[in-house]
């Protein structure tokens, strides 16, 4: 080939703009993708929800091991902070799977995958469950505005006409009925709040003021449910590579969230394994897949996530939004007023 007489090649100026107008719209739809669709993280979501290689994290100075094999120790040194208040802290932690396609390797290589772990401390902060009269579909981001959360992440699940599946409690009463089949739970009781397995509701005495289902419960007094390794059936995808979201609480009464970030997806061992390494005492897992979403408050701003569309009201059937019932947020507690005698 004759690069010289390829250099001397005048290419037609409508060639030239129909290539920058391409290159523009190509920006312009990725930048729209990554808004409302979240396109990069689910890039690497759907290139590995096939994958048969373990979960590992990045210990400080070591290379990648599997989430299995890390100590506590190592597991927090891999922790990334990225914000923390009084009361409140939230850290990343990258993830990754050995790649064995090209998807994904190009996905992972370029977009990476992350977890993000939220501790919440009942002293500083109220719980409870958040949502429209109704039970409207809203978003995290909704909630965190209308209400002044510092946290607010989707709850429950929902049944095919939009409304919650499983009971609900606000301010002391019961606003939607129970659902048998989910094991998990978070109440507040007396004012304190818990998360883990619905047994705890009868080993905590008091009325329920705030609460909602959850499932599946996964782990009581530090011990892992068996169940969580099962194959998936009809109420129970644990095997599936997906996105997951994890409530929990420590002994001494932290509340904690194991949540998948940008391709930080995984199965309910894997997500489970993490908490057991976080120290939790009880846990269960909330709503995940395409429905996840969450917001936190800090002080450079509120920080979102999405696994798919909240936002744009599409009516193709692989486009409608997902959006939640019923939420779960962090209120700052008012500060005590000291009166002088």
């Amino acid at each position: 080939m004759n690069w010289r007489r390829l250099r001397h090649i005048k290419i037609h100026p409508y060639i030239k703009r129909l290539a920058v107008l391409v290159a523009v719209l190509g920006l312009v739809s990725y930048i729209l993708g990554e808004l409302f669709f979240n396109v990069s993280s689910n890039m690497v979501a759907l290139s590995f929800r096939e994958s048969k290689e373990p979960l590992m994290v990045h210990p400080r100075n070591q290379g990648w091991k599997r989430a299995t094999d890390v100590s506590m120790a190592e597991l927090s040194g891999a922790l990334v902070e990225r914000h923390r208040e009084e009361g409140l802290r939230w850290c990343s932690l990258a993830v990754r799977r050995t790649p064995r396609t090209l998807a994904q390797r190009v996905t992972q290589g370029l977009f990476g995958a992350e977890l993000n772990v939220i501790w919440i401390s009942p002293d500083k902060f109220d719980l409870m469950t958040s949502f429209k009269p109704k039970f409207a579909p809203t978003t995290a981001v909704e909630r965190l505005e209308a209400e002044n959360l510092w946290f607010s992440i989707n709850a429950n699940f929902r049944d095919p006409s939009g409304k919650p599946l499983g009971w609900v409690y606000h301010q002391g009463r019961q606003v939607n009925n129970s659902f048998p089949a989910w094991t998990g739970c978070f109440f507040v009781k007396g004012g304190v709040p818990y998360f883990g397995p619905k047994s705890l509701l009868d080993e905590v005495p008091g009325l329920i003021e705030e609460g909602t289902q959850g499932y599946p419960s996964v782990m009581k007094n530090h011990s892992v449910f068996s169940y969580v390794d099962l194959q998936s059936s009809k109420h129970f995808d644990g095997t599936k590579i997906s996105y997951r979201s994890l409530a929990g609480m420590k002994r001494d009464g932290t509340l904690v969230f194991v949540l998948s970030g940008d391709g930080g997806v995984m199965n309910i061992s894997e997500v489970t394994e993490i908490a057991r390494k976080l120290d939790l005492q009880h846990a269960t897992c909330l709503d995940g897949g395409k429905a996840l979403q969450y917001s936190i408050r800090t002080g450079s701003g509120a920080h979102h996530f999405q696994a798919f569309n909240t936002t744009l009201p599409l009516k193709h059937r692989l486009l409608v939004p997902e959006l939640a019932p019923v939420f779960i947020g962090a209120r700052k507690k008012a500060p005590e007023i000291v009166t002088v005698q």
